[in-house]
């Protein structure tokens, strides 16, 4: 690590502003202080990307309105479960705690079996995330339609993260100009997209790993892109990062979903920024499966591309500040006080991958 950050104190000429796109390596470079290792002039914001906190709030209200069903049993993952809905600030958890039927789940094939083992009821998967778990929800809907069960629906929430960072770019608040890529999701998509996205606006972006001296080499290797004034896409992760992905991963998604605009938490509606079930999979959706379920019919996030979304946090969060990069978690009047994971104002707060989780919980003060 010190080696890593001589040969980035002697590299950099200039300041320079990065981005870190995934939660998880936010809270890598937090927990290990990797940031405090820089030279001065080198700047890491963190980006948006942790699915539960960039959910969008009419999303999480359908589900708690689902969850409120007497003949529903409504699963997602853990982290969503604690997410506060828009209207009554309720979460998932505390639906739980008054008697609906909320369940966990660790993969979303298991909603198959509980839809089996529970014919009489109809279960919802809250479907979240982004590139790297869309193929699990993509077979959960192949598998689901093969088997003709008729008490299994999705509530689809799966987001795209290369038109996020298009949008971070073109807003006017932008202070990137260099990207470390999440490895998870180059894993599954390979580096095309990236590719795409510095042609159409000569940024450089380094996909990196998750270890603290990967973080360092990514960073490292993206200061030496921008000194040299290349705008290009190198792979610091290649041990789990092909150059084409994972094939089979992307033909399941492809098959499943179509590309959407889509309402994201803090950025608004992002072109391309979604996932939709195809028509050959909307009658699993529980918007188009069940509609007299929900209090307000949700339409598809392809029927509504224009509409904007954002959440309606208290006045003293700074959520969407946060998760445009343009604020830190320690920026926010709330944080540590108002504010905390046992009672928080917004996702970043909530989810293990959050950015002002990851501060609170390895540099509160």
């Amino acid at each position: 690590m010190e080696r890593l950050a001589a040969q980035l104190a002697a590299t950099a000429t200039r300041p320079w502003t990065l981005m870190e796109v995934c939660g998880g390596q936010t809270h890598a470079i937090v927990r290990w202080g990797l940031d405090q290792l820089l030279p001065e002039g080198i700047r890491l914001i963190h980006g948006p990307g942790c699915p539960v906190c960039v959910t969008p709030a009419a999303t999480l209200d359908a589900a708690l309105d689902l969850a409120r069903q007497p003949e529903v049993i409504l699963c997602s993952y853990g982290d969503m479960l604690r997410v506060p809905g828009s209207r009554s600030g309720d979460d998932l958890l505390g639906v739980r705690a008054a008697g609906g039927d909320v369940r966990l789940l660790t993969s979303p094939l298991q909603a198959i079996a509980l839809a089996q083992s529970h014919p009489d009821r109809l279960v919802v998967f809250l479907a979240v995330g982004f590139e790297t778990t869309a193929p699990a929800t993509a077979l959960l809907a192949r598998q689901a339609t093969a088997l003709k069960l008729a008490n299994l629906a999705l509530l689809p929430a799966h987001v795209r993260v290369v038109p996020a960072m298009e949008a971070i770019l073109n807003g006017p608040d932008n202070q990137v100009q260099g990207f470390l890529a999440a490895g998870h999701v180059g894993a599954v998509m390979g580096t095309a997209e990236l590719q795409g996205l510095v042609q159409r606006q000569g940024v450089s972006v380094v996909i990196s790993g998750f270890e603290p001296v990967e973080l360092m080499a990514g960073i490292l290797r993206c200061v030496q892109l921008l000194e040299a004034g290349e705008s290009a896409v190198a792979n610091a992760y290649g041990r789990v990062v092909l150059e084409g992905g994972n094939p089979e991963a992307q033909q399941l998604i492809e098959a499943v979903f179509e590309v959407v605009d889509q309402p994201w938490r803090g950025l608004g509606v992002i072109p391309a920024g979604g996932l939709a079930l195809r028509p050959a999979y909307a009658a699993l959706e529980v918007g188009h499966h069940r509609p007299q379920l929900l209090e307000q019919p949700q339409p598809s996030a392809a029927q509504q591309p224009q509409e904007s979304q954002e959440p309606q946090h208290p006045p003293v969060c700074i959520a969407g500040q946060i998760l445009r990069g343009v604020r830190r978690p320690c920026d926010c009047p709330a944080f540590g006080s108002s504010c905390t994971p046992e009672h928080p104002l917004g996702a970043p707060m909530v989810s293990s991958e959050g950015a002002c989780a990851a501060y609170h919980r390895y540099r509160p003060n």
